[in-house]
């Protein structure tokens, strides 16, 4: 092994931490060796090794998939978010979600009215009117290819710390609504009335109250 080489190893266990945390997403040894190896020089025996390691030492999270180990940044070391930034940052996603499917359909429509116009007949105008709809439709093509890669609005790294964002609220929200249900039911054993008057007596609302559904996580 070269010096270089052996320096990328001894390295290897708080580059890949780091790398786990600030992408707080789910990586096998292969996928973080592909992403990594290139600028880093890492050997994937190394990878493999460093992560393994640091599963060990409880740094990070390691689960079974199949054949295939998968690791992620451990989720307690997150700090606790309200409600009311889950929403926002829900909102915010259903936003951007929209905004990409309107440009989509925009672009799919012109696109159809292109194909009418050059499968009829052409004349002057009509050809006139077939170069206005393609720079029309290469406007909107330009504009999706924007949205997609976030440079006229929000980067990839403000995209990807909303979603890193969403994960973790929708795990405390998930957190918080098991501890609330199991602490209701174990009062509700000694309890004398139904369910429901305990909550009203108590004055808890639930999500269900207001029609809202925990996320997918």
């Amino acid at each position: 092994m070269s010096k270089s080489r052996a320096e990328a190893a001894a390295g290897a266990p708080g580059l890949l931490l780091k790398y786990l945390q600030e992408q707080n997403r789910p990586y096998s040894a292969q996928d973080v060796f592909g992403n990594l190896q290139k600028e880093h020089g890492l050997g994937k025996a190394a990878v493999v090794k460093a992560l393994e390691h640091l599963a060990q030492q409880g740094k990070i999270k390691e689960k079974m998939y199949g054949k295939q180990k998968i690791y992620f940044a451990d989720q307690n070391q997150f700090e606790m978010v309200s409600d009311s930034d889950l929403h926002s940052l829900d909102a915010k996603i259903v936003a951007l979600t929209a905004k990409v499917q309107s440009l989509q359909q925009s672009c799919r429509h012109m696109e159809a009215e292109l194909k009418e116009l050059t499968s009829a007949l052409t004349t002057p105008e009509m050809q006139k009117e077939i170069q206005e709809l393609k720079k029309e439709c290469a406007g909107y093509l330009e504009r999706l290819k924007n949205i997609k890669a976030a440079t006229n609005h929000v980067t990839p790294e403000e995209k990807e710390q909303v979603y890193r964002e969403r994960q973790k609220y929708c795990k405390e929200w998930r957190k918080r609504k098991r501890m609330a249900t199991e602490l209701s039911d174990a009062i509700l054993e000694g309890y004398p009335k139904s369910k429901k008057q305990f909550f009203e007596e108590v004055g808890i609302e639930t999500d269900e109250d207001y029609k809202v559904t925990l996320p997918d996580p």
